[in-house]
């Protein structure tokens, strides 16, 4: 009987985490988030609204998977020419990409 009790004298301090060890990893697992996830959306949406305020006549864009050449903007939407006689009103937070000049067929 006194192995038994010998094996339950013991008080575990070991199986405790250390204090120090526990925050060096939460930092380390800041710092993961941070650069692999906030960092990126935090650049997608600056270039997002650069571009935004870049937009011009005659610009080719893409809203929705509709492709449109830009006739007439204000400060919130743009005017799309998509085909010949055919214009849509759209957002101009809709607009999704900036295509390259000539892109757009009409």
């Amino acid at each position: 009987m006194g192995m038994i009790e010998n094996a339950f004298a013991d008080t575990g301090a070991a199986a405790s985490p250390d204090f120090g060890m526990n925050l060096i990893f939460i930092v380390i697992m800041f710092a993961v988030l941070y650069f692999m996830m906030i960092r990126p959306q935090m650049k997608r949406q600056k270039d997002q609204k650069s571009m935004l305020e870049a937009l011009s006549r005659g610009d080719e864009v893409v809203v929705s998977g509709i492709v449109g050449k830009i006739v007439d903007l204000d400060a919130n939407h743009v005017r799309l020419e998509v085909a010949k006689g055919v214009t849509l009103q759209v957002q101009r937070g809709a607009v999704g990409m900036l295509l390259p000049k000539g892109t757009a067929q009409q």
